[in-house]
């Protein structure tokens, strides 16, 4: 029998313990939860009826999901402190543009009225907000409904002065009285409106539909090596909107949802009106290339070129890249 040196023992050893390592790690990686951010938003709120109908543990994956303003959100995915966060395909791109990669694996819903400009009493029209202020956060998705808009009535960006105001601060933006009009989604936009009384919206998404789709977005490493569990995620997503849709359930499903936010169900039930949430084989339809509002890849290039135009960030994002259609198709 040949022996080895001391020195030849360790190598051996600790290729052996490297190897160990590895494999615990990667057995850890496979044990811990899925995590995702999630926020204020009808669409999103949504899963919480899956969260505490223990729908995850009966698919078969364990899921964390943690709590956020929307804008922390993203912030907590750039981090790596999450593995997906819910967010607007617009921002998705904003996202992967700022370094943090992403895959939108699954459209949740379109905006269908929830994204407004509101505007003050005695503002009837967008023609009205010629030469006055709008409150909005800059590069999200009221700026581009609010540019739309304006295009659709014959006024350009210029002719309109944009203060940048978080989302979450524009009913309080509105009241101080100093601004026309604010852009916002539920319940921002519905606060701001109960805060002034007389404000209305005047320009909403219900009047372009698939302006802003509503997207699960999945960090291609999580995707990567846990494709078999957001799978399973997809799957307990089509089993929420039957529930919700279902007028025999949805009252059970309104007061899940309407308490993760502190409002009462006849307060919440009106979001869903303005929310059209998508099932599977719904959102299977959208996540086809297509040009237009119709397609989640044309509303997609819509947004992509308006982020480029506004200088949000450089070069166009590749869109087959940051869509994945393959879970949703299976």
């Amino acid at each position: 029998m040949t022996s080895l040196s001391s020195s030849g023992r360790f190598k051996q050893f600790s290729a052996a313990a490297a190897m160990v390592a590895t494999l615990f790690i990667s057995s850890v990686a496979q044990a811990a939860p899925l995590k995702i951010g999630y926020s204020d938003w009808p669409g999103w709120v949504a899963w919480q009826v899956a969260i505490e109908k223990g729908w995850f543990k009966e698919a078969g994956v364990d899921v964390k999901f943690d709590w956020f303003d929307y804008s922390a959100s993203m912030d907590a995915f750039a981090a790596g402190k999450i593995d997906a966060v819910t967010v607007t395909n617009g921002d998705a791109l904003v996202t992967a543009a700022g370094g943090a990669k992403n895959v939108m694996i699954i459209v949740t819903d379109y905006s269908n009225g929830n994204d407004m400009i509101v505007g003050k009493p005695g503002i009837k029209t967008l023609k009205d907000l010629k030469g006055k202020k709008i409150g909005l956060e800059l590069g999200l998705v009221e700026h581009l409904l609010l540019l739309n808009g304006l295009e659709k009535v014959g006024l350009k960006e210029t002719d309109v002065t944009i203060v940048n105001t978080p989302t979450n601060n524009t009913p309080q933006a509105l009241a101080s009285g100093d601004l026309a009009a604010i852009g916002a989604w539920q319940p921002n936009s519905g606060e701001a409106m109960k805060r002034v009384p007389g404000a209305k919206p005047i320009y909403t998404s219900a009047d372009e539909p698939g302006l802003i789709y509503d997207v699960l977005t999945v960090s291609p490493s999580s995707l990567s090596s846990r494709r078999a569990d957001w799978e399973k995620v997809v799957k307990v997503w089509g089993k929420v909107v039957t529930y919700i849709n279902d007028p025999k359930t949805q009252p059970d499903a309104v007061k899940i949802m309407s308490a993760r936010v502190g409002l009462k169900p006849e307060a919440y039930l009106p979001f869903l009106k303005g929310t059209r949430l998508l099932t599977l084989d719904e959102g299977k339809a959208v996540m086809v290339k297509a040009d237009g509002f119709k397609s989640l890849y044309g509303s997609s290039k819509i947004v992509d070129d308006f982020n480029v135009k506004s200088g949000i960030y450089k070069k166009p994002q590749d869109l087959n890249r940051a869509i994945d259609p393959t879970l949703v198709n299976k």
